[in-house]
């Protein structure tokens, strides 16, 4: 039998107090909250609930609890209080269909920002997406005065409506497409035509210059692979897409796209985990499978996901990300990344 004590304050109540939760465990205890993957163990929390009991009251003391009740309802609301989360997984191939955005020609199946469930999460990602053209179907134009892309297309072949031309783009083929400049996707060819859409948001502050007459259209076979300076060099990296102010990347037309590129893990490869202050991140699992780092714990370790192709991870600012490869013979990945520009707030002003 547990022993029992009066609650202060409230005459005739009792609750059940529980020994030292470390001691140990007791039938009322909720379980203690682990860490789930690869073996990474934290600190146990454990939560106790605790049973009141109340005889009976007259009207009186019917009152008293109800306004004991009312002062401490507030408490047990900010206790339900829903926070954005600092990062997202999505599994593309297993999203529903129920947040697609479909016609007879075009089908886009959104993976982060406009048309997702969490789209408010995003700052500077407008959209992350993937369209699939069947044979002979074209998309809709689109204009935006505030909003840059990227299309990568990840397989067949297609033509991109740029203003009032027209250009062929065929699978790994990546192209920016400005500010302020209609455009749109259509599959001329007999197969189905997969683009990955990706759009972002123009802060008020930055001057837009006029759009490019011609689009720059790069392929990812064309772009050497390299070490980048301060990461290992295990992972050999494609710089594809930068900034205006950039010169090391195949395509430096951005505003607020920091870095758009490619990653190729060696066997044991890593892309150690870091964060950015002023930028979120979005990773796509293009083939192989790993261990991706998507946030941490109070203790410093960081958090690690099981990763295989399809798999796609949105990163907020300040969010620590990373990836470790499986340290296999033969074990390669490759993952696309894309990162843009999140002003702070006195950067507005």
């Amino acid at each position: 039998m547990l022993p029992f004590k009066k609650l202060p304050g409230v005459e005739g109540s009792t609750c059940t107090v529980f020994p030292n939760p470390i001691s140990r465990s007791w039938p009322n205890e909720i379980n203690p909250n682990e860490t789930k993957d690869f073996g990474l163990r934290q600190v146990h929390s454990v939560i106790y609930r605790a049973k009141w009991t109340f005889p009976p009251r007259g009207p009186k003391k019917k009152l008293r609890n109800l306004l004991l009740l009312l002062l401490l309802s507030p408490a047990l609301l900010a206790q339900d209080w829903k926070v954005d989360p600092s990062w997202l997984h999505r599994y593309v191939p297993g999203l529903a269909d129920e947040n697609s955005v479909s016609s007879s020609a075009c089908h886009y199946q959104p993976i982060f920002g406009q048309g997702d469930s969490e789209n408010r999460v995003m700052l500077s990602v407008a959209r992350f997406g993937e369209a699939t053209l069947p044979a002979g179907a074209n998309c809709e134009n689109a204009l935006l005065n505030r909003e840059e892309e990227i299309y990568f297309i990840l397989e067949g072949d297609g033509d991109l409506h740029y203003g009032e031309d027209t250009y062929a783009m065929r699978a790994n083929d990546f192209a920016y497409l400005p500010p302020g400049l209609k455009h749109s996707m259509a599959n001329a060819s007999d197969h189905a035509l997969r683009v990955l859409i990706m759009g972002f948001k123009i802060p008020a502050s930055v001057s837009i210059g006029r759009p490019l007459p011609k689009p720059k259209i790069v392929n990812l076979d064309e772009v050497k692979e390299e070490t980048v300076e301060g990461h290992p060099t295990s992972v050999l990296y494609k710089l594809l897409l930068g900034p205006r102010t950039g010169k090391r990347d195949a395509i430096d037309d951005a505003y607020v796209v920091v870095s758009f590129f490619w990653m190729s893990f060696a066997p044991g490869g890593t892309n150690f985990p870091h964060h950015h202050e002023t930028a979120e991140e979005i990773y796509l699992m293009l083939d192989g499978e790993g261990e991706m780092v998507a946030g941490g714990g109070l203790d410093g370790v960081e958090g690690r996901h099981p990763a295989k192709a399809g798999d796609a991870y949105y990163f907020r600012p300040n969010c620590t990300v990373g990836f470790y490869n499986r340290n296999k013979p033969g074990a390669k990945a490759h993952i696309l990344a894309v990162r843009s520009w999140v002003p702070l707030p006195e950067e507005e002003d």
